[in-house]
């Protein structure tokens, strides 16, 4: 019978996996990203990508948003075990607090941004 590798003896293949994968997508995207048919450098690039992503972050977070809340509301409405009705009120609590700090991080940014435009610092 052969035996099966123990976990010590397949970390390193894993490692090596994820280093090559991780590379080759690093090696694939760069040529995309710095083509200057895209419009601009490599940086403006990052940038529009970036807010192409947070965009459908914020899409996202919202329906993930309202619908863990529906489930805590519901849970908190038929529960008659006190402790589950704590558990959804504090879930709640964190689903509120995480989804207003991922829509104010936009605002900020796009308030701080003029600010520091050209990597020079310029107060209002």
């Amino acid at each position: 019978m052969s035996e099966k590798p123990t976990l010590r003896k397949r970390l390193p293949r894993y490692y090596w996996t994820i280093i090559t994968v991780g590379v080759m997508i690093f090696l694939s995207t760069q040529p995309v990203l710095a083509s200057p048919a895209a419009g601009g450098n490599i940086w403006t690039q990052f940038s529009n990508v970036m807010k192409d992503i947070y965009t459908q972050l914020l899409g996202i977070s919202t329906i993930v948003a309202v619908v863990a809340a529906a489930i805590a509301l519901i849970i908190r409405m038929v529960s008659r075990n006190q402790r589950a009705v704590d558990e959804a009120t504090s879930w709640l609590k964190r689903i509120v607090v995480t989804w207003i700090i991922l829509n104010t991080l936009g605002f900020i940014i796009a308030y701080i941004q003029p600010w520091i435009q050209g990597g020079q610092y310029t107060p209002p």
